[in-house]
C-alpha cells in the first residue's frame, strides 16, 4: 500500500499518442510517478505486479474493452482507483462502468485540472476505505459515524432513518461517483424508483447545503447519479 509521503504512481491505459503526450508530463508535473499501458492485457500484467497506485482507463482500447478489464480486476478484488477516460458520451455507459466498479468517469475532451481532483479524490476515497475513522470531515460537514451525530457548521442536524442511511452511503463513497441503481439497491433493496431517491437527496440538501440550490456537499451526476465531495 502507498504511504501518504510515497509519490502516487498513476497508471494511464489509452492507446492514443495525443492523450499520452499531454498527460505525462500534466502529472508528472504534480509530483505523480506515470507508466503507460497502451492495450487491455498489458494493463493487467501492469496491475497484477502492483506497479499503480491510480488507474486512468480509456474504455476504447485495440484489443478489450475496458469495461471488461475493470469486471474483472473488481472479480478478483483489486481495490484500486479506476477513472475511466473515454470519448463516448453515453449515460448508459457511464452508468455500465461505474455500476462494473469504476471511481468515476472523465469525458473527452476534459481539462487536466478535473482530471488532478478527480484522481485525488478517489486517492481519498480509497484511503479511507483502508482505515475507515469513525469521525468524517468534509468543508463544514462532519459526522460522527458511530454515534450517528452530523454536525453542519457546528449546529447537530437530524435525520430520519431513512435519509441517515442516504447519507451514511455518501459519506461510506466520499468522492465516488454512486449510480441511481447502486444507491436504491444498498438503501431500499432496489425496490424502488429513482424519483423516490432524489426526494431524499433534495431533503438533505434542505438540511447540509448552505444553498440547496448550489449544493456543495452532495453533487448529481446528471443522469447517472450522485456523489458526496470530499473538501478540505
Amino acid at each position: 500500500m502507498t504511504t501518504l509521503s510515497a509519490p502516487l504512481r498513476v497508471l494511464v491505459v489509452d492507446d492514443e499518442p495525443a492523450i499520452l503526450r499531454f498527460l505525462r508530463p500534466s502529472l508528472a508535473t504534480q509530483g505523480y510517478v506515470v507508466s503507460e499501458a497502451k492495450d487491455g492485457r498489458s494493463a493487467l500484467e501492469a496491475i497484477r505486479a502492483k506497479a499503480a497506485d491510480v488507474i486512468v482507463l480509456d474504455l476504447g482500447l485495440p484489443d478489450m474493452d475496458g469495461l471488461e478489464i475493470i469486471r474483472q480486476l473488481r472479480e478478483a478484488g483489486e481495490t484500486l482507483p479506476i477513472i475511466v477516460l473515454s470519448s463516448r458520451e453515453s449515460e448508459g455507459l457511464k452508468v455500465a462502468a461505474l455500476d462494473a466498479g469504476a471511481d468515476d468517469y472523465v469525458t473527452k475532451p476534459f481539462g487536466i485540472d478535473e482530471l488532478l481532483a478527480r484522481v485525488r479524490a478517489a486517492q481519498r476515497h480509497r484511503l479511507q476505505q483502508q482505515g475507515e475513522k469513525a469521525i468524517f470531515r468534509s468543508g463544514d460537514l462532519t459526522a460522527d459515524l458511530v454515534r450517528r451525530i452530523i454536525t453542519v457548521r457546528g449546529q447537530e442536524v437530524k435525520f430520519s432513518p431513512r435519509e441517515y442511511d442516504v447519507l451514511r452511503l455518501l459519506i461510506a463513497h466520499a468522492g465516488k461517483v454512486l449510480t441511481h441503481r447502486f444507491i436504491l439497491r444498498e438503501v431500499w433493496g432496489g425496490d424502488s424508483d429513482v424519483q423516490y431517491l432524489r426526494i431524499y437527496i433534495r431533503a438533505l440538501r434542505q438540511k447540509i447545503e448552505r444553498d440547496p440550490e448550489r449544493p456543495r456537499h452532495i453533487l448529481t451526476e446528471t443522469g447517472v447519479g450522485y456523489r458526496l465531495a470530499i473538501q478540505d
